[in-house]
């Protein structure tokens, strides 16, 4: 499969983790759309609450979509700082981290 993808998204709980014990950092899950082209993954190291994965994403997307020249990293850093003001546990934000490119998304015609 070949992928021109900016950014994939795999919010599901463990989308990072290896299988088992000793095994390579991400999952063959995450590998295999790193390898079919995607420039970026946002992916889990452990469970997660659905509603939290919804809410982490969403606002990352929302200060993308706010700022267009923001880079992937820094959307995803203010979508966990709001979170954290809110109160909201570590628990809820906390097993999710941006694999590859952090820039900001190429975006053709401009």
């Amino acid at each position: 499969m070949q992928l021109n993808a900016d950014w994939t998204v795999l919010s599901a709980c463990n989308t990072a983790a290896g299988d088992k014990a000793g095994a390579d950092a991400l999952s063959g899950l995450a590998r295999a759309f790193l390898f079919a082209g995607t420039r970026a993954l946002l992916v889990s190291h452990w469970a997660v609450d659905s509603e939290s994965a919804v809410s982490l994403t969403a606002r990352t997307f929302s200060f993308l979509a706010k700022s267009p020249r923001m880079r992937r990293a820094e959307a995803f850093q203010r979508a966990m700082l709001t979170m954290i003001e809110e109160g909201q546990p570590p628990a809820n934000w906390a097993p999710f981290v941006i694999v590859g490119e952090g820039g900001p998304i190429v975006r053709k015609g401009g």
